[in-house]
Formats: structure tokens, C-alpha cells, sequence
């Protein structure tokens, strides 16, 4: 992955409670299951970085 960028997102609370919980749940930070879920979002759409 290249040079990562900080930015601010706004989220719903609730939703912010599920990611963090999924998060756990598979061992990452918060920020590293956002960041997963974007670019499987990314790959699935055929808008991602090929491998």
C-alpha cells in the first residue's frame, strides 16, 4: 500500500459501535477495519488497485 493520507470522517454513532465491535472481533483497530472495509468495497466494485 502506498503513502497513507490522514483525513476526518463523520459517522453515526451506531455504526461506529458495529465497526468497532467487528474490529475486535477480527483483531484490527478501528481505523484498520474502515480502512478494510473500503478497500474490499474498492476490490468487489472493480474500482480497486489491482494486485
Amino acid at each position: 500500500m502506498g503513502k497513507k493520507k490522514a483525513f476526518v470522517i463523520r459517522i453515526d454513532e451506531e455504526m461506529l459501535k458495529s465497526i468497532e465491535k467487528w474490529a475486535a472481533d477480527e483483531f484490527r483497530s478501528t481505523n484498520g477495519q474502515i480502512e478494510w472495509i473500503i478497500n474490499k468495497a474498492l476490490k468487489d466494485s472493480g474500482r480497486g488497485k489491482k494486485d
